[in-house]
């Protein structure tokens, strides 16, 4: 199954990334992009996704200096792009995979793009291993790892119903009964024609 290999490619880039744990640490795909593209795909994905976890963890400290702060909005909002050009990317896959897959008659469309299920799948896999990390910790109180345990059993079955559904998703589009269309992310704000504060510069 599809999810089965995007867990635990999740799962690794994660364990990976806490090995150093630093925002700033060299990446390094352990996929080739030839050969094993999807694969790739999820990689990258991923550990985007985890860095920028730990952005958005720095950026609350409440002494951040202004300026650091700025500096790091910034690599948040490349980061976002990232992260979105990245599903982009993953969904165009799939878009050549079933290309010669010709949808049924009464073929219906899901919500969402694959590759937008796959990115909640990928930030469901951060909350899952920061959850278990609060349920060992040894300095919390027994309330606060009760109550986190709680929460780690919910998201444990999401991603079990979250994974599941992804799967269904891709095996209809296989079949024929369920197609894809993928809309392209237009955002305005990073466009110099689109943002009236950009525009206003030129």
């Amino acid at each position: 199954m599809f999810s089965n290999k995007a867990n635990s490619i999740f799962q690794n880039v994660i364990e990976k990334y806490h090995i150093i744990n630093a925002v700033d640490q060299p990446f390094e795909n352990i996929y080739d992009e030839k050969n094993q593209l999807l694969e790739f795909l999820l990689y990258r994905k991923c550990w985007i996704d985890t860095v920028q976890w730990h952005y958005e963890d720095i950026i609350r400290d409440p002494n951040i200096d202004p300026i650091a702060a700025l500096t790091l909005k910034r690599k948040i909002d490349a980061s976002n792009q990232d992260r979105t050009d990245m599903v982009e990317y993953i969904d165009s896959y799939f878009l050549q995979k079933y290309i010669n897959t010709t949808p049924k008659e009464n073929a219906k469309i899901n919500s969402e793009s694959p590759a937008w299920a796959i990115d909640r799948l990928s930030i469901l896999a951060l909350k899952i291993y920061h959850m278990n990390e609060e349920v060992e910790r040894t300095d919390a109180s027994k309330n606060h790892i009760e109550s986190c345990q709680k929460k780690l059993n919910i998201l444990l079955d999401q991603r079990v119903d979250l994974s599941t559904a992804i799967d269904d998703l891709l095996n209809g589009i296989a079949s024929g009964d369920k197609y894809m269309k993928v809309y392209k992310q237009m955002k305005m704000y990073n466009d110099d024609e689109l943002n009236p504060v950009l525009r206003s510069k030129n």
